[in-house]
C-alpha cells in the first residue's frame, strides 16, 4: 500500500473504530459484524472517496460517514459472497472468513445489519445537507443493488460453466465490482457539489478504475500468492468462471490493463487546472500494479 493511500486510510480507520455499534442488544451479532469490517483490507473504496474529496478541496469529514457506509456494504458484500451457497470460500483478507466462525445464520444476518447500518450512518451525517443525503442514498442504493452490485452477481453466478463474450464480462464487472468503485467517485462530486464537465470526467474516470482493478484480479488470481492476497488463488479456474484471462489470454489481458490505465489517466488530465490529480493518478497505477 503507497503511502499516500496510508494516510486515508489511516484517517479512515481511526473514524471506524469510533463507530458507535448497539450496545443495548449486544449480541453475538454486532462482534460477527465488527470481525469482518475489522478484518483490514485494502480500504480502497472509503480511500477513493476521500481521495477525491480532497482533490476537489471540500473537507473529509464530509465524505467520512458515507466512506464507512460504503465500506460497510462491502464488506456485507463479501461475507455473503462467502458463504457455501456462493463462493464456499474459507478465507478472507487472510482470515477465516465469518460464516467458518460465527456459523451461516449470523453470517447471513450481520451482512443484513451491515447493509441496513450503512444507510443509518448516512441520514445521520450532520455535515451534509439533508438533499445531499436523499442523493447518496439513492446513488447507493442504485450501486449496490439489483441495477449494480447484487444485479452483477447474479449475471455472474448466471455465466459459471459458459461460454461468455468479452462484452458480458465487461457488462457483469461493470455491476458487481465497478458499480461501488464508480459510487466513491460520484458520491465524493455529489458531496462537493463539482460542477457537470467535471462531474461527467471523475464519472468516466471512476469506470475506468472499475474495469483497471477487476482486470488485476483476474490476473492476480493466477499470478497471486495467498499470503499477499489472503484468499485462495485458482478459484476461478476451479469454478469455471469466465474472465479475461480465459477470454483474452495473459498477454491481452495486460495489454487491455495497459490501455485502461492509460485512459483513466487521459480522463484525469482533461480536468480544470486548480484540481491536483497527482494522487488519483497514483491510486490508477496502484491499482494495476498491486500484489494483493
Amino acid at each position: 500500500m503507497s503511502q499516500i493511500m496510508n494516510k486515508y486510510v489511516d484517517i479512515f480507520n481511526d473514524s471506524l473504530d469510533r463507530t458507535f455499534f448497539d450496545q443495548v442488544v449486544n449480541t453475538k451479532l454486532e462482534e460477527s459484524m465488527k470481525y469482518s469490517l475489522s478484518a483490514g483490507g485494502k480500504r480502497i473504496r472509503p480511500v477513493l472517496l476521500l481521495m477525491t474529496l480532497s482533490m476537489l478541496h471540500t473537507d473529509l469529514k464530509k465524505g467520512i460517514e458515507t466512506a464507512k457506509a460504503l465500506e460497510m456494504i462491502h464488506t456485507y458484500s463479501l461475507i455473503h459472497d462467502d458463504l457455501p451457497a456462493m463462493d464456499n470460500d474459507d478465507y478472507r483478507r487472510g482470515l477465516q472468513t465469518n460464516h467458518k466462525v460465527y456459523g451461516e445464520a449470523i453470517a447471513i444476518l450481520a451482512g443484513d445489519a451491515l447493509l441496513t447500518k450503512a444507510f443509518e450512518l448516512i441520514t445521520k451525517d450532520a455535515n451534509i445537507e439533508a438533499e445531499d443525503k436523499i442523493k447518496l442514498i439513492r446513488l447507493l442504493s442504485e450501486s449496490s443493488g439489483h441495477q449494480g452490485m447484487v444485479g452483477g452477481q447474479v449475471l455472474d453466478m448466471d455465466s459459471e460453466d459458459k461460454e461468455i463474450t468479452l462484452d458480458t464480462l465487461r457488462k457483469i464487472h461493470r455491476y458487481k465490482t465497478g458499480a461501488l468503485i464508480r459510487f466513491s467517485v460520484v458520491a465524493a462530486c455529489t458531496i462537493a457539489k463539482a460542477n457537470s464537465k467535471t462531474f461527467l470526467l471523475l464519472d468516466a474516470f471512476s469506470q475506468e478504475l472499475g474495469m483497471i482493478f477487476q482486470i488485476k484480479d483476474d490476473l492476480l488470481d493466477i499470478e497471486g500468492d495467498f499470503d499477499k492476497i489472503g484468499k485462495a488463488v485458482g478459484s476461478d479456474e476451479i469454478n469455471n468462471k469466465s474472465t479475461y484471462i480465459s477470454i483474452l489470454g495473459k498477454v491481452n489481458t495486460k495489454i487491455a490493463l495497459e490501455q485502461h490505465v492509460n485512459q483513466a489517466l487521459y480522463l484525469l488530465d482533461q480536468l480544470d487546472e486548480k484540481y491536483q490529480t497527482e494522487e488519483l493518478k497514483s491510486l490508477t497505477k496502484l491499482f494495476a500494479s498491486r500484489d494483493k
